[in-house]
């Protein structure tokens, strides 16, 4: 297993102070306010960044160098999440840069690549994704949304949900079937969808944390050119598994577990109980220790996958392995945060994420946020794969099965 440190070297110290450097001049004060209170960003603050992070070519910083990436190495990749997560960056929204874009400029066509790529690694074009369905969640290859070739374009019909971000998106790459009479798998169809297109209609759905960026997606004869569809007909479940690989390992967010883990620090400091710190207490020293340990073990984890990927798609029983242990650390450090919160975790004040709130939190300036993501990230043994779809893929590389 890949393991070595992303610490003590030299350049990547200097390329570490230089992400630092960047986050304080480039994130707009604003920006910076709702970040150290844990407020929501809006979509033109997320753009904003994501922007910044173009320009420099940070944001596709581990694409090869053809496609308009620095082929960052894994220890690079690493020191960039972890940095930004410790000087509280605004998080990033990969469907772009993490998953479309490798997909394109592994199997697309070269007017696909000339079309999409450059705005992508600029951040131009926002891309949402269009997998899970009513009756296809963790067995994704039963989705009925059909796409039925009519001369030079496809018709779609059916429905996506817990779509992230569709509100806000410019394109769709969506899972459809263009074969109902075959094997599930083998007729299925990767298409890009702009979501401009007559005939896509868009429903909010609020969740428990009573936030929107989940979505229904409903396709009604919506016409899709065929030079969007990736690689062959029939052959998406191919590209489909392409991606998810690549999302397992994206849905493990390094940045997100520092900053998770430097507010639960905050938390110890100025929670007292019996009037000291709760940092002194050995209970939760232990288990500081521990998820320590387990961020330790994530990052090795994840830097033997971005090494696989490297040279191809990682493969997806190690993936599978990240992103079952990347979950449970997640839950662990989240679930932590709330005991530390105690008492103070019972209400929710769901206002406080707002920037135009003007009420008193009851509790640490983290409340609010922790329970948020707490609730929220309730969700992570689910999406990306549920842990026991992940479970079956580890049995069955390590087994032969």
């Amino acid at each position: 297993m890949f393991i070595r440190s992303v610490r003590g070297n030299a350049g990547l110290d200097d390329f570490r102070k230089e992400v630092r450097e960047f986050c304080k001049e480039q994130v707009p004060p604003v920006v910076w306010r709702k970040q150290q209170r844990s407020q929501h960003l809006e979509r033109h603050e997320y753009d904003d960044w994501l922007k910044r992070l173009g320009a420099k070519g940070w944001l596709t910083g581990r694409w090869p160098k053809e496609h308009g990436g620095l082929a960052w190495t894994p220890e690079q990749f690493l020191a960039f999440e972890e940095e930004l997560g410790r000087v509280g960056a605004p998080p990033l929204i990969t469907f772009g840069f993490a998953l479309a874009g490798p997909v394109i400029y592994t199997f697309g066509s070269p007017e696909q690549k000339a079309k999409y790529l450059s705005d992508i690694v600029r951040n131009n074009t926002w891309w949402c994704q269009g997998y899970s369905e009513p009756g296809a969640g963790s067995d994704l290859a039963s989705l009925k949304t059909r796409a039925v070739r009519v001369n030079d374009h496809y018709i779609v019909n059916g429905q996506k949900i817990w779509t992230s971000y569709a509100h806000w998106a410019d394109m769709m790459f969506a899972l459809v079937r263009t074969n109902p009479d075959v094997k599930k798998q083998e007729g299925i169809s990767f298409l890009l969808i702009d979501m401009k297109t007559p005939g896509i209609t868009i429903r909010p759905i609020k969740g428990i944390t009573l936030g929107h960026h989940l979505n229904e997606v409903f396709f009604e004869n919506v016409r899709v050119p065929v030079g969007n569809l990736v690689g062959e007909e029939n052959k998406g479940w191919t590209y489909a598994k392409f991606l998810l690989a690549n999302e397992r390992i994206h849905s493990v967010s390094i940045s997100k577990f520092e900053a998770y883990l430097e507010k639960i620090r905050r938390v110890l400091l100025e929670t007292k109980e019996g009037g000291r710190s709760l940092s002194e207490d050995p209970i939760f020293q232990r288990r500081m220790a521990e998820l320590e340990v387990g961020l330790a073990t994530v990052k090795a984890l994840m830097a033997d996958q971005l090494a696989a990927a490297r040279t191809g798609s990682p493969p997806m029983m190690g993936a599978a392995a990240l992103k079952l242990r990347g979950t449970q650390l997640q839950q662990s450090i989240l679930q932590t945060g709330i005991d530390i919160l105690g008492r103070y975790g019972l209400p929710y004040q769901v206002d406080a994420l707002y920037a135009d709130w003007q009420g008193d939190l009851i509790g640490p300036k983290e409340s609010a946020a922790l329970i948020y993501e707490h609730l929220y990230r309730r969700a992570a043994s689910v999406y990306s794969g549920s842990n026991e779809v992940q479970k079956n893929i580890i049995a069955k590389g390590a087994l032969g099965l």
